[in-house]
């Protein structure tokens, strides 16, 4: 196991209660479709985004570049919808892709073919995806863990 493996872990577990905290925050709580089954579907959506961007073959960078930012996009319209959801997945793909960059540069990574500066011109786009999937995990299970809390408190 290398030292990204538990740095992943603790970003995504990071940005996954940074959704419903901002949400609070912003007094704007998210109610579009807050079921596990959504859930689930975002994360096979995702998965399906991530999958195009290794294997599926593309004319050039730039067609796989838009094709997975439309679709990136469409997870965010289709499963969330929110401003702060919006905000914080353009703030997570800016930030993941300049960290990686910075990896990148200082030789702990190093892509075959990148395209912009030194990673993949798509990688904000699987960031982008990445932190909106997460960010709908996390409000799930903060949801779940409110319902159970407060259907604790009714019992006692």
């Amino acid at each position: 196991m290398s030292l990204g493996s538990p740095l992943r872990s603790s970003s995504t577990a990071a940005i996954g209660l940074l959704y419903p905290y901002i949400d609070r925050h912003l007094g704007e709580p998210h109610k579009f479709k807050r079921e596990w089954s959504s859930v689930m579907r975002c994360v096979a959506v995702f998965v399906g985004i991530n999958h195009a961007s290794a294997k599926v073959d593309f004319a050039n960078n730039m067609q796989l570049s838009l094709t997975l930012a439309a679709l990136s996009i469409g997870l965010w319209w289709t499963f969330d919808r929110s401003r702060s959801g919006l905000g914080l997945g353009i703030g997570i793909a800016f930030f993941a892709t300049l960290v990686s960059q910075l990896l990148v540069y200082h030789g702990v990574y190093q892509y075959t073919s990148p395209d912009f500066l030194y990673v993949r011109s798509w990688l904000p786009c699987i960031f982008f995806a990445g932190g909106i999937t997460m960010g709908n995990i996390g409000r799930q299970l903060e949801m779940y863990e409110r319902s159970s809390l407060t259907e604790k408190t009714h019992r006692d």
